[in-house]
């Protein structure tokens, strides 16, 4: 290491992960390609972290503060893909190829430190939003000048090219841009865009939603592969409920610039019944009655976000009917987990570490 890098120099990320109220599925190749998707998603106040130090030592160590877990690595030879912290193997190993900037900061002496305030697979796409985080500590390291758009890019590069997992394209633009957001897929070009949203509105629908547990996480990979397949097959009931999914998007955008939140409801119910069409694995019994004790409690729709399997349940209630639908989840196991809306997507800084 660099006599002249400052090792006392501590740099942090911390990113939003999303919910996605419609035209998730849509931003999944090959129909993106062949029919063009969008999606409308908002960040919260929920984060991935990470902190990178610096050291003398020439190794590169691994913290997971999630899953209690410490690698450390030596050498490029130890950064093989064996299912043990890849993700970060991943980052290391595409910001190494993307540093444009000659300086005497490098990514082989360090320490880094993970820790994300929802687990894999809970459907808010924590996952996505970690590789978000890696990207923009290493990035702040090694002072690339890169966009939303980079970043977005690189964590999907990651996942998708890299790792080969599968999955879509919102949540690393969800997590990178953050705040409410219509992002359109046409073939390789992505376009996302910013929603003005009156503060009045965005007030009342944050007080009407209800973010709920189910109490069980899935391996979204497996879904959304058969959710591709089906597409691929041309069957008819999957390749409608992603046409209507689309339209849906569409006009829960339109509402929610309109402020017509009771309208937004219906369609997030509609949105539920056109996602269970994508794969059978997308529900189950529990889950179904969950659903429909909250529907018979006031709520007027919802949707299990992310992939499906388990994960968090969204819904949006009459003001009056909030409380007695918490209630209703709750008696079935479910957990309501508070938020707010965050508007900033990822923030990288670096701090000294004083001691």
């Amino acid at each position: 290491m660099n006599d002249n890098v400052d090792s006392n120099i501590l740099v942090r990320s911390k990113a939003p992960l999303r919910i996605s109220f419609g035209g998730g599925g849509t931003d999944i190749p090959p129909y993106t390609h062949e029919r063009g998707g969008v999606v409308l998603n908002t960040t919260i106040n929920k984060y991935a972290y990470c902190t990178l130090k610096p050291t003398d030592v020439k190794e590169i160590s691994v913290t997971s503060l999630d899953y209690d877990i410490v690698a450390k690595y030596h050498s490029d030879k130890d950064l093989v893909y064996n299912g043990e912290l890849d993700l970060v193997k991943a980052a290391i190993k595409r910001l190494r190829s993307t540093k444009t900037e000659q300086n005497d900061r490098s990514l082989d002496n360090l320490q880094l430190f993970l820790h994300s305030d929802a687990p894999p697979g809970s459907g808010l796409g924590s996952s996505s939003t970690m590789a978000v985080a890696l990207v923009g500590a290493m990035a702040q390291w090694l002072k690339l000048p890169l966009t939303h758009y980079d970043i977005a890019d690189l964590a999907y590069k990651i996942e998708r090219q890299d790792l080969e997992i599968e999955g879509g394209y919102q949540d690393q633009y969800a997590s990178s841009f953050g705040g409410f957001n219509f992002i359109e897929f046409k073939g390789d070009t992505i376009i996302v865009n910013q929603l003005k949203i009156r503060r009045s509105t965005l007030n009342e629908f944050e007080y009407n939603l209800l973010l709920c547990y189910t109490g069980g996480t899935r391996l979204s990979a497996n879904i959304i592969k058969d959710q591709v397949c089906g597409f691929v097959k041309r069957k008819s009931a999957v390749v409608e409920a992603l046409d209507e999914t689309k339209s849906l998007a569409i006009a829960m955008k339109e509402a929610l610039l309109r402020g017509e939140l009771t309208e937004f409801g219906e369609l997030l119910h509609k949105a539920w019944l056109q996602k269970k069409n994508f794969s059978e694995k997308i529900t189950s019994p529990a889950i179904n009655k969950m659903y429909e004790e909250a529907r018979k409690a006031g709520a007027l729709g919802g949707k299990l976000l992310g992939a499906g399997g388990g994960g968090y349940f969204i819904f949006y209630c009459d003001f009056e009917k909030v409380n007695k639908v918490a209630e209703t989840l709750e008696k079935l196991n479910g957990e309501i987990v508070d938020f707010s809306f965050e508007n900033r997507g990822l923030q990288s800084w670096e701090s000294r570490n004083i001691s």
